[in-house]
């Protein structure tokens, strides 16, 4: 197969985690005869210092002529606490996501045995959690009409019926081929929104018979991702219960540095890990690279390359059991592994695996 690749490095730790998980498609490539073509693009506070736009047109047309994104992080402290700034890396995020129509943030999670003791959660809670948060990602207060003023400001949290539509048939077919059990997270209690979002879900779920719908408000769903992690299979909720509870359920992983995710939509679909760009260990080869090279294996499993997806999964597992991990997720008093080293070991065992 041959694969045209929009490759977003962006900030931070981006390009270091980039660099692998480009070594790791290529090493597949090679191993499985498919071609890919890489084409590198600015975008994050890199973009706004090259040409003032954390989004340009070309970085948006790349991608648009591209079979796949991947993408690593945006993001800059120059940025963080100067409220007067009008344009932020994390704005290219959102423009990205919108100018590419991708609506539906895919995110699984899923624990490794070699790891339950790095998370602060018990043992005997989180092993065996297996399930996939969904998402929206263009509506709600993100990009619904605002104001900020010097004693008032508002966000509004928007959405229409097709736009609930749409996330929820992909919750549902994702469901379908997992274990049929969705779960609608909201606040229809309180939120106008919300109410909408359960009464479509209500009249959907009669088209899935299969599926088993339940709805939950996100103070709870809160609380039991935490407590019965093994109760999910899939959540489908709006953008911003979305954005926080994806980041919580990074406590059951043991480390954000092991998540990868998917957004698609209406155009290329964009692979990233769930981290963000931090900066400060920028440089520093300590970052750690396992969810950008799991975002990798999503891009491949999304055009169906699921042996060369399953190959590297094997081999990330058999990096964490060999305990070849960077310091955030090390045992104490282990050996000290870098991100190019985690990358290299990573694509020596692509490479000779039988």
């Amino acid at each position: 197969m041959n694969l045209k690749i929009a490759v977003l490095a962006g900030d931070g730790i981006g390009p270091e985690i980039m660099k692998q998980g480009v070594a790791v498609l290529d090493t597949v490539g090679e191993k499985f005869g498919h071609q890919f073509t890489y084409t590198p693009a600015v975008c994050g506070a890199h973009a706004i210092d090259e040409v003032g736009d954390p989004f340009p047109e070309a970085t948006f047309k790349t991608c648009m002529d591209a079979d796949a994104v991947l993408f690593a992080a945006v993001g800059d402290p120059r940025f963080d606490n100067d409220p007067t700034i009008k344009v932020r890396p994390e704005n290219g995020l959102l423009a990205m996501r919108k100018q590419l129509g991708l609506y539906a943030n895919v995110r699984p999670v899923a624990t490794f045995d070699c790891l339950l003791h790095n998370s602060p959660l018990k043992d005997e809670i989180i092993k065996g959690a297996d399930f996939v948060v969904i998402r929206e990602l263009t509506g709600g207060m993100y990009f619904g009409k605002k104001y900020q003023g010097k004693d008032m400001a508002y966000d509004t949290d928007i959405y229409s019926r097709p736009e609930i539509e749409r996330i929820l048939k992909v919750g549902f077919e994702f469901a379908l081929k997992r274990h049929q059990h969705l779960t609608v997270v909201d606040k229809a209690n309180v939120l106008a929104s919300s109410r909408l979002w359960r009464e479509v879900a209500m009249e959907m779920a009669k088209k899935y018979p299969k599926v088993k719908t339940d709805y939950m408000f996100i103070d709870n769903a809160s609380m039991r991702v935490l407590t019965e992690p093994r109760f999910f299979d899939v959540i489908v909720t709006e953008n911003t219960f979305g954005d926080i509870l994806t980041d919580e359920t990074s406590s059951i992983t043991g480390s954000m540095g092991l998540q990868p995710s998917a957004s698609l939509g209406e155009h290329t679909p964009l692979f990233e890990p769930v981290h963000g760009s931090w900066p400060q260990a920028a440089g520093k080869n300590i970052a750690n690279p396992v969810a950008e090279i799991l975002s990798a294996a999503m891009l491949l499993e999304h055009f169906g390359l699921k042996d060369e997806g399953a190959l590297i999964r094997k081999a990330v597992n058999a990096s964490l059991e060999a305990k070849v991990r960077t310091p955030e997720i090390q045992v104490a008093g282990g050996k000290k592994y870098g991100t190019t080293d985690v990358g290299s070991w990573i694509v020596d065992y692509i490479r000779t695996a039988k």
